[in-house]
């Protein structure tokens, strides 16, 4: 593939060579995917049939569900197949819509996240104004907001990164992803992906900003509890999510801040399922499976 500017299709990363090790990751992904479509999957019927369920955290917990059950379903079929059949090919546009779905998914769950962690601030911190601030009017245009955020910058994204020309086409993981994409490209970034890249970090460090603050402010208002039972409780809510916003943060720094191998890596394959794949099997268990309300709807439908 050296000195093209265009290539056909994409080689993903092949797992092994050894056909009982595909057959293998094939059913290890299966697992995975399984388990994460159907806890994202049942915590939206549950929030969506269930009246008592209807009000502003429930409905960001159901987006978030929604936007985990997109970056699963865009990059882990594919893997699958390729395993089961034995290849490793991607046609151009469908690595390119899978980038772009894939990045738009994770752009909107950063931002969720980052929305659900003010939206607990001002439960705690500030409940008489709850109602006020959180209202089905602003909630609505945060998650609009939120979703045409994410489509510009996924389409920015696309744009700067399959306008760079490419001298291969062997992308070192299991999906399209961006630095492995990246380190395909003959000529280096362009202007374009410059500015998107500048843009992410700055909005993703903002988006870290206001969640660690909210965090930070939640905290202070916990310790002024006097009840140590109520403190406990908060703690154990709050604390899963710092956990997995941490594994989120730390991992993609590593899968992206680190020069991409030119040879295929276990290490970056860790970083990027770590990231990618994690999350979304556990938020819906620290959002919501924890949650009293919801586990009380679960044994109702458990009984019906």
């Amino acid at each position: 593939m050296e000195n093209q500017t265009t290539v056909p299709y994409f080689l993903l990363l092949e797992f092994s060579q050894n056909r009982h090790l595909q057959l293998l990751y094939f059913f290890l992904f299966f697992i995975l995917y399984l388990a994460t479509a159907t806890t994202n999957l049942l915590i939206i019927f549950i929030v969506v049939f269930d009246h008592c369920l209807h009000n502003p955290m429930y409905f960001f917990v159901m987006n978030l569900a929604v936007q985990d059950l997109g970056i699963v379903s865009v990059i882990v079929p594919k893997s699958m197949i390729n395993s089961l059949i034995d290849r490793r090919h991607i046609s151009y546009f469908g690595c390119v819509a899978q980038f772009f779905l894939f990045i738009t998914f994770e752009a909107s769950d950063f931002f969720l996240l980052a929305v659900m962690a003010y939206d607990r601030y001002v439960a705690i911190c500030r409940p008489l104004h709850y109602d006020m601030v959180m209202n089905w009017k602003a909630c609505t245009k945060i998650v609009l907001l939120v979703g045409v955020s994410s489509v510009l910058y996924g389409m920015l994204h696309t744009i700067g990164t399959f306008s760079i020309p490419f001298c291969s086409n062997v992308v070192n993981q299991f999906f399209c992803e961006i630095p492995h994409l990246l380190n395909l490209s003959c000529s280096g970034f362009n202007l374009v992906e410059d500015v998107v890249l500048v843009a992410s970090f700055t909005g993703a460090l903002g988006c870290f900003i206001l969640i660690i603050v909210s965090y930070v402010m939640i905290f202070k208002a916990v310790l002024r509890i006097p009840s140590v039972k109520g403190r406990q409780k908060t703690f154990s809510t709050c604390l899963p999510h710092l956990i997995i916003l941490s594994i989120l943060v730390v991992t993609s720094c590593l899968a992206y801040l680190r020069p991409p191998s030119n040879i295929p890596s276990y290490l970056d394959l860790v970083f990027t399922v770590l990231y990618s794949l994690l999350p979304p099997l556990f938020n819906p268990i620290i959002y919501s499976i924890r949650n009293k309300n919801i586990k009380l709807v679960l044994s109702k439908l458990w009984k019906f």
